[in-house]
């Protein structure tokens, strides 16, 4: 694969990723997308929807490390950062013993079941790409992504993530079931995976590749036009009586500048991923679900209404126009 282009490489990615996860293509091109962007992504589902294999499959491809943290109430902070052990025959006598954090591809399993204590444990290593403790700063992988999980009908238990840590995310992606011919292609591929030898192990996909498709996709244009857009797109969730009444009553509160940084770095990326080197109002409107419907605040009408902060977003599409 050495000598592959970055887009070639990437392309190769997702061909073999999507034949271990059927069914589930936004899922892959997602994943992809928020490691291409150097985000974080969260990720909804139902439990079985393939979540933990898509990112260990990510894994298995790349030439990089994989921590997988269960989130459960007992959790410490100090189980994902690490701790100062002490060991008394060593000058230093403390020692740092790095946590599961310290890898390239983090999947914090069911995030919503750890208290706010450990979730903010991430919360610098997600932002800042470092982690703090005992007052020395110790940096993170160059190669660095969390995908946090989290299951959307499970309310007993659990701890809803606050604002501040939902804004970290660069994607809050939602799943659903298969369909049935996906369903069905499932079943005779654990059946075969079950019954069939090892085979020759194929060569993985070097980190640098990540690196070049970045520094590639920092190149992608994004015309004035297109930055108005995702500025208006933005003004529209947090100033919507502009707009329309009904979108007004919908929001209490809109995106922060994370969210139009969030809709420029995704859309560049969406761009590169299909071949293109500038940026139109189909990539925005191809990423702005993702992006923005976990930095919306809905009103106490909305969600008496059984409004969704996807059905706000398809508002605000029609109602923001394109000035060229």
């Amino acid at each position: 694969m050495t000598s592959m282009t970055a887009q070639e490489s990437i392309q190769e990615l997702k061909k073999r990723m999507s034949a271990s996860i059927i069914g589930q293509t936004d899922l892959i091109d997602r994943l992809i997308l928020v490691l291409l962007a150097d985000g974080n992504m969260l990720l909804e589902g139902l439990p079985g929807l393939a979540k933990t294999r898509a990112i260990k499959t990510l894994a298995s491809e790349l030439d990089c490390g994989l921590s997988r943290i269960q989130f459960t109430p007992d959790l410490l902070p100090s189980d994902v950062t690490g701790t100062e052990i002490y060991q008394p025959e060593l000058k230093e006598k403390f020692v740092f013993q790095q946590g599961p954090i310290f890898s390239n591809l983090i999947l914090a399993d069911e995030i919503n079941r750890a208290p706010a204590k450990v979730q903010s444990a991430l919360l610098e290593a997600m932002e800042e790409r470092q982690v703090s403790v005992a007052g020395k700063t110790y940096k993170m992988e160059p190669l660095f992504m969390v995908m946090a999980t989290q299951n959307p009908v499970e309310q007993e238990g659990t701890y809803p993530l606050p604002e501040a840590q939902m804004d970290r995310f660069l994607m809050h992606v939602v799943i659903s079931y298969p369909d049935d011919a996906s369903e069905l292609a499932i079943l005779r591929l654990n059946r075969n995976e079950q019954s069939a030898p090892k085979g020759e192990k194929k060569e993985k996909l070097s980190p640098q590749v990540i690196f070049d498709a970045r520094k590639e996709i920092a190149q992608v244009k994004i015309s004035e036009a297109m930055e108005k857009y995702i500025v208006d797109l933005i003004s529209a969730t947090r100033y919507p009586k502009k707009y329309s009444e009904e979108l007004d009553g919908w929001l209490d509160f809109g995106a922060s500048p994370r969210g139009s940084i969030a809709l420029d770095r995704a859309s560049r990326t969406h761009a590169w991923m299909a071949g293109s080197d500038f940026v139109t109002p189909e990539n925005v409107r191809a990423v702005v679900h993702d992006c923005l419907r976990h930095r919306l605040i809905l009103s106490y009408e909305a969600n008496a209404e059984g409004v969704t902060p996807d059905q706000v977003l398809e508002e605000i599409l029609k109602q923001v126009a394109v000035v060229a």
